[in-house]
């Protein structure tokens, strides 16, 4: 009888701290203990070891047996600490051997099924990124295997308890040898895949115009107009405009989705992501949090695209919530025994319809809302929330020739011609002020969004008319400064012409 140690990682957040699972084989009536904080997964994987060791072949130790997840103050929870609660009983017992130099820099990672096998786990990519910076290797079921190789020089995957075992005990020393891939060019959608293209959306010359500003300075926008016009296709089309991202953005952007309920899958890698939650999600499923801290909509949105459509139905809560989220870029995460930090730099896309039922306006005289009812509509998005809005834009019903006709509009533009015209801009505004203008800060809009006599003259008026607030004029100028980037115009003033078409595009809700 004796004790052995194996090497794992919790999972907080977006840290993977480590933890050492000592195993103590004692002497005394059969007893199975698991002591350091562990959650009701973790505790019940007693159960899951017992019959894997068994149906393994090997023997389950009699007497008592004690498991210790150090350090005993930090939250334990998921299944993956079975596999190397399993290794710790089989090396304690001396049933197996593994050599003291592997063992010493290798971690376990998996839930065993009652017949040995192991199954894929959450957050691979999260623990395998922080013991590649250590330099140590990772052994994780074959499932996650894909994941782990992203960011593990070291690493291997295994089928089974058994596989493990023959594994580190030298029957293949070739198991940690040339497992690591390049990581492989991030691409912006997956390899195959049908993007949607702006060609598909039939007229609607402003809002395509609107989206374009929108993608070349990560604007925020939001969408008004009756059902069927094609607002949410507009939005679709948003993540197609955007540069592809590159290997830094591609790993955050799976390190979240690799903590997050649904997992990291492998094809998504490099894809900027694109969420649309119905609007009867609540404000954890949006915004985060849960007993375990979950990352929400917001953070599983960060570096890509959040659409918010039928934006009033959303509860008013969740709205208000996102309100901080898109001025810091972030998202705290406060529970009573843990704080947890998420990036959320997500590009918001809304839709909505300008009354209850959708048709005010409409040429047919269909809508019969009473203005309170449709006061009352307008007033679920608050005023804050609303001012965090860069671009607001109008989308009409297109006429029945324009929508019916055989060939698509000569003049129109692809996906591909706009996404170039984003990339172009984007350059500029990265050489100039090394960030996006969504980002730019008080001290660098005075600097780079210089306004002459007249266009100081404009913004006046403009801002007594439409009750501008101060953060209405400083996202009036960074749109501005983004309208004159695609027009190649690279100095440091904003022309009357650019301020004019932002301050169009940041109307009020009539």
């Amino acid at each position: 009888m004796g004790i052995a140690r194996v090497a794992s990682r919790a999972q907080l957040g977006l840290a993977a701290p480590r933890v050492e699972v000592e195993v103590h084989l004692g002497a005394g009536l059969p007893q199975f203990s698991i002591v350091g904080l562990p959650a009701t997964a973790v505790k019940e994987s007693k159960d899951r070891v017992r019959a894997a060791l068994q149906n393994s072949g090997f023997e389950y130790p009699a007497g008592r047996i004690t498991v210790n997840l150090s350090p005993a103050d930090l939250p334990k929870e998921g299944c993956r600490y079975d596999l190397p609660i399993a290794l710790g009983i089989l090396l304690a017992s001396s049933q197996v051997s593994f050599p003291e130099r592997l063992l010493g820099c290798s971690e376990f990672y998996g839930e065993l099924g009652l017949a040995g096998e192991l199954k894929p786990i959450r957050g691979v990519l999260l623990a395998a990124a922080h013991a590649s910076r250590e330099g140590r290797n990772v052994i994780v079921p074959a499932a996650n295997l894909s994941e782990a190789r992203l960011v593990a020089r070291g690493s291997a995957g295994a089928r089974s308890l058994v596989a493990v075992s023959e594994m580190c005990s030298g029957r293949h020393p070739e198991a940690f040898e040339n497992e690591y891939l390049a990581l492989p060019a991030p691409a912006n959608g997956t390899p195959g895949a049908v993007q949607p293209d702006l060609l598909d959306v039939r007229g609607q010359s402003a809002p395509k115009r609107a989206l374009l500003v929108a993608a070349a300075g990560a604007h925020s926008i939001l969408f008004i107009g009756p059902p069927g016009t094609g607002k949410s296709m507009l939005a679709q089309r948003l993540p197609g405009l955007l540069p592809p991202l590159d290997t830094g953005e591609a790993l955050d952007v799976a390190t979240i989705a690799s903590v997050s309920t649904s997992g990291f899958s492998a094809r998504d890698y490099g894809r900027r992501p694109f969420r649309a939650p119905h609007h009867s999600a609540s404000a954890s499923a949006i915004i985060g949090g849960g007993p375990r801290a979950r990352p929400g909509e917001v953070s599983l949105a960060h570096l890509g695209v959040l659409f918010l459509d039928e934006l009033p139905e959303f509860n008013r809560g969740v709205l208000e919530a996102l309100r901080e989220p898109l001025e810091s870029g972030v998202v705290a995460i406060a529970r009573t025994a843990l704080q947890v930090e998420y990036p959320a730099r997500f590009q918001l896309a809304a839709a909505m319809n300008p009354c209850p039922c959708g048709y005010l306006g409409d040429p047919a005289g269909r809508c019969r809302c009473a203005p309170p009812e449709i006061a009352r509509y307008r007033a679920r998005i608050s005023g804050p929330l609303l001012d965090r809005i860069d671009l607001r834009v109008e989308v009409t019903s297109i006429p029945s020739d324009e929508l019916l006709a055989e060939a698509r509009d000569p003049h129109a533009l692809s996906t591909a011609v706009v996404a170039e015209r984003v990339r172009g801009a984007r350059e500029v505004q990265r050489a100039r002020a090394g960030k996006l203008n969504s980002d730019l800060n008080v001290n660098e809009i005075q600097q780079h969004c210089l306004l002459d006599r007249a266009g100081r003259r404009l913004l006046a008026q403009a801002r007594q008319r439409l009750n501008l607030s101060a953060r209405g004029v400083h996202r009036a100028l960074r749109v501005a400064r983004t309208i004159a980037d695609l027009e190649k115009e690279t100095g440091p003033k904003i022309g009357p012409a650019h301020l004019a078409e932002a301050l169009q595009l940041r109307r009020a809700i009539d």
